[in-house]
């Protein structure tokens, strides 16, 4: 375990003032950055979440492995029945237990609070799911890249596939009540109804952007990631689209999420940051301590702090809220 903490800035009040006024944005120091490391070498964490029993449940990659982490840091992790299934997103369903999907074994995954696991295979082969997120009905939606594809599963296992405008990468139930897509390869965002049907696309004005992952913002805005335009974006329910530059150059910001603070978090692949931007998009940015950790996905903790995954350097992290 690892704990990084940064001291504030100590200066004369009108040498404060005139920092705070020459840069909307600055990197900082002042956060505390804790990490654990996970018991499974080289288990590559992708997604986390807080689940219903106040733990941080995450999938590990290359690990083959779902796995639990108290507050403390004392960890548990869960084989999947399949060798080589990739397990990537992971979200608590309605019924209160963890799903998630299995890119290369072409399966929806649920796991309950004690660890048992059940998996449903889908019927289009190397369909490659992606990311899941919860609907309405006792339903939940996921991606599927490989096919083009979005699918619906119900918490008694029946799947239901539909068509996408363009391959889909992530999705989220906005406030607005319909399902909101982002296509990191075609620049688009889309929206559909809660039966599938395409209601809207919407071009992102930065060419090459790679929108990623996208998220039901504090309010009525939905946010998203462009990974490769190093940039914030949200966009109206009318398609208006406004777009903040991440200070970080070729930074690469993934995963997104809203903080207890009411900000946006969102972290940086090759940036080694995690960000945190207000509304209004004034961008913090603070060092994740291990160098090269490529931080994935970010979710909110039970205990008011906002943890991450860290990729390549088999942690998960943990930063504070101020």
């Amino acid at each position: 375990m690892l704990s990084l903490t940064c001291k504030p800035l100590r200066a004369r009040p009108q040498l404060w003032l005139a920092a705070l006024l020459l840069s909307a944005s600055a990197t900082c120091q002042a956060q505390s950055i804790t990490e654990f490391d996970i018991p499974t070498p080289n288990s590559q964490p992708f997604s986390i979440v807080t689940g219903p029993d106040g733990a941080l449940w995450f999938t590990e990659w290359m690990g083959n492995q779902i796995g639990r982490v108290t507050t403390s840091g004392s960890f548990t992790e869960y084989p999947l029945p399949n060798l080589d299934s990739s397990p990537i997103w992971i979200k608590v369903g309605p019924d209160g237990a963890l799903w998630f999907t299995e890119m290369d074994g072409n399966r929806i995954g649920r796991i309950t609070l004690e660890g048992v696991i059940t998996e449903y295979p889908l019927s289009v082969p190397d369909s490659e799911p992606w990311n899941i997120g919860v609907g309405t009905n006792n339903t939940l939606w996921f991606t599927q890249k490989g096919s083009n594809q979005l699918g619906a599963i119900t918490t008694a296992g029946v799947i239901t596939e539909y068509n996408a405008p363009f391959s889909p990468w992530d999705l989220v139930l906005g406030n607005d009540g319909k399902i909101w897509l982002s296509g990191r390869r075609s620049d688009q965002v889309a929206t559909l109804t809660t039966s599938g049907q395409l209601i809207n696309t919407f071009r992102v004005p930065t060419p090459n952007s790679g929108p990623d992952v996208i998220i039901q913002g504090p309010n009525r805005p939905i946010w998203f990631t462009e990974q490769f335009g190093d940039k914030l974006a949200k966009i109206s329910e009318t398609g208006k689209i406004t777009e903040y530059q991440v200070p970080t150059p070729a930074s690469q910001p993934g995963g997104i999420a809203v903080g207890p603070d009411g900000n946006i978090w969102f972290v940086e692949h090759i940036g080694n940051n995690v960000g945190r931007s207000t509304t209004n998009g004034t961008i913090t940015e603070f060092p994740v301590p291990t160098p090269g950790s490529y931080p994935d996905v970010i979710e909110q903790g039970p205990d008011g702090a906002m943890w991450f995954t860290e990729h390549d350097t088999n942690k998960i992290g943990r930063i504070t809220v101020n």
